[in-house]
């Protein structure tokens, strides 16, 4: 690891910044993952200049595979990424044995951390919420970034984000409840050397005024395609402190941002899942020259006309 427990936050705050991404997986057309399309992928995001990767959650479609699967997919993109770039894991399981397991696996590849889900069954209460990250922080060395989420079923309440906060080990919470007050109100309750991250590109530069650092797991800057460098001189603006000039180039992203929130984030809003959303993404993954393919079965793929019409759009804003 690179820090020890108690210098775990600290550590965060240096390093987790800006554009921590996660990844679609390729897949090939029998419907498994695609090895040699996720280390090319890999080849393509750390020429892109992404300052992390977040993966193995519903993103990259690890909540419908095999467990075997799910190991070697960690062990292939750490391979792929030979130290380059920062890895963090997700974690979705109701088990805190299993998540153990898989945490230990990953800690073994030179993982930093692991983003984890409160379980989405049986464990409800603040007290069992808290125990269970309790034991599982106990049990582990990795950096733990919260999700708060209704997709778990229950979102994590203010008190009890205080309280987990106060572990060495969790350095951040991916707000992902979809309310910017929320957000706003959590920089405010949870100590200072706690991450808050809203994962919406859309708020970035508002963020980078207002105590965010990172925008986590999510994948705007990977399919603005060749409207990305946008994104990159907005943050590097606003850091100078040239905030008309930076807005001038977040309000230049607006048609792009527009129908990727259309299509993914408005959808996830509705449906508290990503099984749906996720088929428009893998196509413009493709429109955008990254390896992709079908989607992992039950889930279905994007019928041709829309991934054309798709295709048509993206052209027309200047992505693809």
């Amino acid at each position: 690891m690179h820090f020890t427990r108690a210098e775990a936050k600290k550590w965060a705050l240096q390093q987790i910044r800006d554009l921590y991404m996660c990844p679609l997986t390729p897949t090939t057309r029998e419907r498994v993952f695609d090895e040699d399309g996720i280390r090319e992928n890999i080849e393509a995001y750390i020429a892109m200049g992404l300052n992390g990767l977040v993966v193995g959650g519903f993103l990259a479609e690890c909540w419908n595979v095999k467990l075997s699967d799910w190991f070697r997919y960690h062990q292939v993109v750490a391979e792929a990424a030979r130290g380059r770039i920062d890895l963090w894991t997700i974690i979705l399981d109701p088990s805190v044995q299993q998540a153990l397991e898989k945490m230990a696996f990953v800690e073994k590849l030179g993982f930093s951390g692991a983003e984890v889900i409160n379980p989405v069954v049986q464990l409800r209460t603040d007290d069992e919420i808290y125990d269970f990250f309790k034991y599982l922080t106990d049990h582990s060395n990795l950096a733990i970034c919260l999700y708060r989420t209704p997709v778990s079923g229950k979102v994590l309440g203010f008190d009890l984000m205080q309280r987990l906060a106060d572990i060495d080990t969790i350095v951040a919470v991916k707000q992902g409840n979809f309310s910017r007050a929320e957000t706003l109100k959590l920089r405010r309750l949870l100590r200072n050397d706690f991450i808050v991250s809203d994962p919406s590109e859309y708020f970035y530069l508002d963020d980078l005024r207002h105590g965010g650092q990172v925008v986590w797991g999510e994948l705007s800057y990977i399919l603005y395609g060749k409207k990305r460098h946008l994104m990159r001189e907005y943050i590097d603006l606003a850091r100078a402190g040239q905030w008309e000039a930076a807005y001038a180039k977040w309000q230049a992203l607006a048609p792009v941002r527009n129908l990727y929130e259309d299509l993914f984030v408005w959808e996830i809003a509705r449906t508290a899942t990503y099984a749906s959303a996720l088929a428009w993404m893998k196509a413009w993954y493709g429109v955008i020259g990254l390896r992709t393919g079908p989607m992992l079965p039950p889930v279905r793929d994007l019928d041709p006309g829309k991934t054309e019409w798709l295709a048509g759009q993206l052209r027309d804003l200047g992505v693809a």
